[in-house]
């Protein structure tokens, strides 16, 4: 991983906390593959940590470590990193997408209830005009209670999202081809088709992976389903939404959206996002940061312990799985 992300995640004071079930061979992380003291290290290594910025395991890299039995990921997604070759050689991953999730889901749980409360809009009014009259700058759909809240995804993310969602008197709902009305039952949420989640929701959320299918997923026409007044809400990934469809929609001030990720990451100088008074765009900041890195930490240490005394892994990562996660 990157050394950065080794100091936030692993600093010096917690390499004891892997003793004694792993003993560390470097007091350092290896930030790549290819210098002689990291192919000495390979050798000798029957368990990799891996985090942001790890480079690719390659089956180069793993011809290296023949000893290798388990790759423990600090954070979510291992596909930028991990190739088949690694589970083809029998390795175990695991990962801190549950961990990761929760973060995400809390930064989604608070701003449902702040859109449906019209926060955003009734900040912008009273700072740009230093006035307000409930009378005339709100409208009778202000508030929580009653609202149906559409999730798209029942992943990791979605379905922590559910959890935290559960206190409040709202109405849940959920699109997924791979959530079955059993299983939507057991969550205390109803499966509704795509369609039919975007034109009745109160707030849109999306938790779906980033895939070829999933690309603009929320086109120009879903855009236009949304009912006047709905929020959509995106910690997932841009590429999930044709922006310029939803940008255009967001000028006529008939939705609002909450935008943590955009497409591109950080949207062009003079984008119209910027400026609109019925958008909250944030930078990539719903996932884990600053204290919510040692949760991460926490997860990596207990996987890797695990695996050390032989037990099962809590999150495996499967490769069957990665066709349709994150």
């Amino acid at each position: 991983m990157g050394a950065d992300v080794a100091a936030d995640l692993f600093p010096a004071n917690r390499h004891a906390e892997f003793e004694p079930e792993v003993v560390l061979l470097r007091s350092e992380p290896l930030t790549g593959f290819d210098s002689a003291e990291a192919r000495a290290t390979l050798r000798q290594s029957e368990l990799l940590v891996t985090g942001w910025g790890c480079p690719p395991v390659s089956a180069a890299v793993l011809n290296e470590a023949p000893r290798l039995k388990a790759i423990v990921h600090t954070g979510g997604s291992v596909k930028h990193h991990l190739s088949a070759a690694v589970w083809d050689r029998g390795i175990v991953v695991t990962s801190a997408a549950a961990a990761n999730a929760l973060p995400v889901a809390e930064y989604t749980l608070a701003t449902i209830l702040l859109a449906n409360k019209r926060v955003i809009p009734s900040s912008r009014l009273l700072g740009r005009t230093q006035r307000f009259d409930r009378a005339t700058d709100l409208d009778h759909t202000i508030g929580n209670f009653g609202k149906r809240i559409g999730l798209v995804g029942a992943s990791a993310i979605g379905r922590r999202v559910i959890e935290l969602l559960g206190p409040f008197d709202l109405e849940v709902v959920v699109a997924d081809p791979y959530l079955s009305s059993r299983d939507a039952a057991l969550l205390g949420v109803t499966r509704l088709d795509l369609e039919e989640l975007i034109s009745t929701s109160d707030v849109v959320s999306l938790h779906a992976p980033a895939l070829p299918e999933t690309h603009h997923l929320i086109d120009g026409a879903r855009i236009r389903m949304m009912k006047r007044g709905a929020t959509l809400i995106n910690t997932a990934r841009g590429s999930l939404v044709d922006q310029r469809a939803l940008t255009d929609r967001l000028v006529t001030g008939e939705i609002y959206a909450v935008l943590d990720v955009t497409d591109p990451w950080i949207p062009a100088p003079g984008d119209r996002l910027y400026t609109l008074p019925n958008v909250l765009l944030t930078p990539h900041i719903a996932g884990s940061l600053g204290t919510e890195l040692r949760r991460l930490a926490a997860a990596a240490l207990d996987e890797a312990k695990r695996i050390a005394d032989g037990r099962t892994p809590r999150h495996p990562v499967v490769i069957d799985d990665l066709t349709r996660i994150a």
